[in-house]
């Protein structure tokens, strides 16, 4: 009987949630200010589209975003915020204040600003019909972009909200960059301790809503040795067998299906010509999991196989000019985290996005959203609208057409009104 009134309760609970995020929705929804706020995105279409273009043009390689980032910065402020600024770390951020206390609980949405693109890739932008054209353009220009429309939007209805909102154009996302800037501005910036919601918006897809955080491990492990002539110094020690061995035997893990847990090797090089034993060859691995746990197992099955490997080979060979060793150096640590289906801020984005004509689907992958989900801080990642492809090639894409543009913009602009409570 116990069990059956709980699991009632919950019920009943998960129930009460849902309608109490709808009701918060249709709220800003059914306002003359959000109203007035979706008539300034829909008249300010083209100046949107022409930010977009304005920001893919400017290269923002990892690491090297800073220029790309003091454009940002004056399209915020252009925008109207305030304590507009760019951080230590290459963030930059612009505050709009709420109604409530400067201290209280604030709401964060950011966009990235760097490109998975080395230096020298040509960013200029190619207009086909709607089509726009170039890499980064989708990932994430676009969304740098809506969030200063939203700003402007926002401004010029009159749209007030109890809590303050940071909006951030943040460093390091892709690749090596390893979510440097959202890891700073929560464990460094001035805001770290007043962040209670996050939203990461990321790519174009309306529809999608990440609450699951993809955690990954990836490691650069160089294997030395003596090295010598492949026919002189036949049966020395050789780094590429323990290397070899290592792939072999990792590959030879079995993960778990759920949660999704893989393996990869993924880089390789080394050695100088086709007659020597090679004195040094390395390796790049990625691993990656939706669970801490589970990678956490992982990782350190894969340093007892690197262990294993290069122990095999100094047994195995002549060790008289030395013996094999394995250098490990960490290039990549993301953490694992979630947002539970359940909680206030997952089922207010799936009500707005239902509300403005979509079908809200709940997703795991690795974004800035990871590091809230880690700390136990509501976060998620959702897509500024329209719709694009090809992320992350020199033909990327989006379509601006207006009227699929501007819905895909509004259930981000819903959820974050509803979130930092919008005022009448």
């Amino acid at each position: 009987m116990f069990k059956t009134r709980t699991l009632a309760a919950l019920l009943l609970a998960g129930c009460a949630a849902q309608a109490s995020a709808a009701t918060d929705v249709s709220k800003v929804i059914a306002s003359p200010q959000y109203k007035a706020a979706v008539a300034v995105l829909d008249k300010q279409h083209d100046q949107i589209v022409g930010d977009i273009i304005k920001l893919t043009e400017i290269p923002s390689p990892p690491f090297k975003e800073k220029a790309r980032g003091e454009a940002y910065l004056e399209m915020l402020r252009a925008a109207g915020l305030t304590d507009v600024e760019m951080d230590p770390e290459g963030n930059v951020m612009g505050l709009r204040r709420g109604t409530g206390p400067a201290d209280g609980p604030l709401v964060v949405i950011e966009a990235h600003l760097d490109t998975v693109f080395p230096e020298g890739t040509p960013v200029k932008v190619r207009r086909e019909g709607t089509k726009l054209f170039a890499p980064g353009i989708g990932d994430d220009t676009r969304s740098l972009a809506v969030l200063a429309a939203y700003v402007r939007a926002m401004n010029a209805a009159g749209v007030r909200t109890k809590r303050d909102i940071l909006f951030v154009g943040n460093v390091g996302e892709e690749g090596p960059g390893d979510l440097r800037g959202t890891r700073y501005l929560f464990n460094k910036s001035k805001y770290k301790d007043r962040i209670k919601t996050f939203f990461s918006m990321d790519g174009t897809d309306g529809s999608r809503i990440v609450n699951g955080g993809v955690g990954s491990k990836r490691y650069r492990v160089t294997f030395t040795g003596p090295g010598g002539h492949s026919f002189g110094a036949f049966g020395l020690v050789n780094p590429m067998v323990a290397m070899s061995q290592t792939v072999v035997d990792l590959y030879k893990v079995e993960v778990p299906k759920s949660p999704k847990t893989t393996y990869s090797a993924s880089v390789t090089g080394g050695g100088t010509s086709v007659n020597s034993i090679p004195n040094k060859v390395f390796m790049e691995f990625d691993m990656r999991s939706a669970s801490a746990e589970e990678l956490g197992k992982l990782e350190q099955r894969f340093l007892s196989i690197v262990s294993a490997a290069v122990d095999g080979e100094n047994h195995a060979r002549s060790t008289r000019e030395g013996e094999i060793k394995a250098d490990l150096k960490v290039i990549g640590d993301r953490p694992a985290g979630s947002t539970p289906a359940d909680s206030e801020l997952v089922k207010v984005a799936q009500a707005a996005i239902t509300a403005n004509g979509l079908k809200p689907e709940l997703n795991t992958s690795s974004t800035d959203a990871n590091v809230p989900m880690h700390l136990g801080i509501p976060g998620i990642t959702i897509g500024s609208g329209g719709s694009g492809g090809r992320a992350h090639s020199l033909d990327e894409w989006i379509d601006v057409e207006k009227s699929a543009s501007l819905k895909g913009m509004l259930p981000g602009l819903t959820m974050l009104l509803a979130m930092a409570e919008m005022e009448k």
